[in-house]
């Protein structure tokens, strides 16, 4: 199993950028482009809802490579500004894992003096700071997997010690500290698949003993233990998909007997059970994208019978079972993307005659219906990046003539459209980073413009009221 490390990807900031015409804090647009260097491409990402203000990354400079800085918006061009240089100069901050916590932005960043460690932001200059330096120094810890539970902020992070450890921060240097170190001395543990459940942290780790196995937290190393050891000594049951399902926790894992199947706890070893042996006997079932809508748990598993299908399980044997066998047989219509939207759920999936396209189901055979063919006939519109604003399903969708462009629907065939061509003609505009703002959908494109004005080109700061009018660049 592969384990996260998305650490490791924190590198890819670090090329010594070409020094070029600059931005200060609080400077709202580039300087002129007969004083650039080269067009200057804003990219943003990371894009993060902090009550209600929009926080991302964006180049903060007409230069390539990039200078990726802090950022917020209120959705106008000059309410859109550069928090703080954070790594002063040419050089990017390498930005990343953007996460709210009680109305505070934590994230990871690189000053250039002190490596990649915690920071968080208040949305000010002088309230974007370092938490805590805990590799001393030039030296990273490389915190990643920041997740919030019950406004402690739980993180991994490497103090040169200890190994890569469970963390956790009240957003101070003193209230920043490990957790435990499982694997004592230099060694690490590496969790992953940090998950809030009901305000206790779940996770997969190994103490170097049991393997990975199922662990909780409650933020003291006392209770910081494995919740049952799955495949008894050494060996490891490798939890991943951990989902939370009010209240309960459903997994996958793989006990040496029954390959990976779906699994289920309440905290304790005797709770901790097997749901259900959907490929009976050593085979796995390989069960994916783990939704929670309105109590029920759906998933995309494989029977061994009926390919790849949607399933749902109300934690039970007999209440674990298919929904629709869309592609039947042995073919797979293969679900992905599974959303809860007002407690439908939306998917994509392969039917055989229409390609991948949008799918909703209320949990029944006759309730999971095909929405609409976006990409008329075998051709597939690949929906992706499903996000729901109040209610309306946004995606971004191909529908065979206006490339990946902005699609909304509620459910009907009829109210299943086009928001907005933003690249006009059969270019894509490269959507991504779907957000919700307080009821309105933030979301990066590139409409394929250059604007001479202030020398920019390629990915913006786009947001959708899901009109055509009111699908607008906000910036630059």
């Amino acid at each position: 199993m592969k384990l996260l490390k998305d650490r490791l990807t924190l590198a890819r900031h670090l090329a010594a950028p070409i020094l070029a015409a600059g931005m200060t804090v609080g400077t709202l647009l580039p300087t002129p482009a007969s004083a650039q260097q080269t067009p200057w491409n804003f990219d943003p990402s990371n894009l993060t809802n902090v009550n209600g203000t929009l926080y991302l990354s964006g180049n903060s400079r007409p230069f390539r490579p990039p200078g990726e800085e802090l950022w917020k918006s209120n959705g106008t061009t000059t309410g859109t500004t550069l928090i703080q240089d954070i790594f002063p100069g040419s050089a990017s901050s390498g930005l990343s894992n953007f996460i709210n916590v009680n109305g505070t932005l934590y994230f990871i960043a690189d000053n250039g003096t002190n490596g990649y460690e915690l920071w968080k932001s208040n949305g000010t200059a002088a309230g974007t700071v370092m938490v805590k330096d805990i590799v001393p120094g030039s030296g990273s810890s490389y915190p990643y997997s920041l997740t919030n539970v019950n406004g402690t902020l739980y993180f991994i992070a490497n103090n040169g010690t200890n190994g890569y450890e469970l963390w956790k921060s009240n957003g101070t240097a003193a209230g920043t500290v490990i957790v435990k170190d499982t694997v004592p001395g230099s060694g690490s543990s590496d969790p992953s698949n940090l998950t809030n459940i009901n305000g206790t942290l779940y996770f997969t780790t190994s103490n170097g003993t049991n393997g990975y196995e199922l662990w909780k937290s409650n933020g003291t190393a006392a209770g910081t233990v494995m919740v049952k050891d799955i495949v008894p000594g050494s060996g490891s049951s490798y939890p991943y998909s951990l989902t939370n399902v009010n209240g309960t926790l459903y997994f996958i894992a793989n006990n040496g007997t029954n390959g990976y199947e779906l699994w289920k706890s309440n905290g304790t070893a005797a709770s901790t059970v097997m749901v259900k042996d959907i490929v009976p006997g050593s085979g796995s079932s390989d069960s994916y994208s783990l939704t929670n809508v309105n109590g029920t748990l759906y998933f995309t598993t494989n029977n061994g019978t009926q390919g790849y299908e949607l399933w749902k399980s109300n934690g039970t044997v007999a209440g674990t079972t298919i929904v629709v066998d869309l592609l039947p047989g042995l073919d797979s219509s293969n679900p992905y993307s599974l959303t809860n939207v007002n407690g439908t759920l939306y998917f994509v999936a392969n039917n055989g005659s229409n390609g991948y396209e949008l799918w909703k189901s209320n949990g029944t055979e006759a309730s999971t219906v095909f929405i609409r063919d976006i990409n008329p006939g075998l051709d597939s519109s690949n929906p992706y990046s499903l996000t729901n604003i109040n209610g309306t399903l946004y995606f971004a969708a191909d529908n065979g003539s206006n490339g990946y462009e902005l699609w909304k629907s509620n459910g009907s065939y009829a109210s299943t459209v086009l928001v907005k061509d933003i690249r006009i003609g059969s270019e894509s505009s490269s959507l991504r980073e779907l957000t919700n703002v307080n009821g309105t959908l933030y979301l990066v494109a590139d409409d394929g413009s250059f604007d001479p004005n202030n020398a920019t080109y390629g990915s913006r700061l786009w947001k959708s009221n899901g009109t055509v009018a009111g699908t607008v660049k906000v910036y630059p």
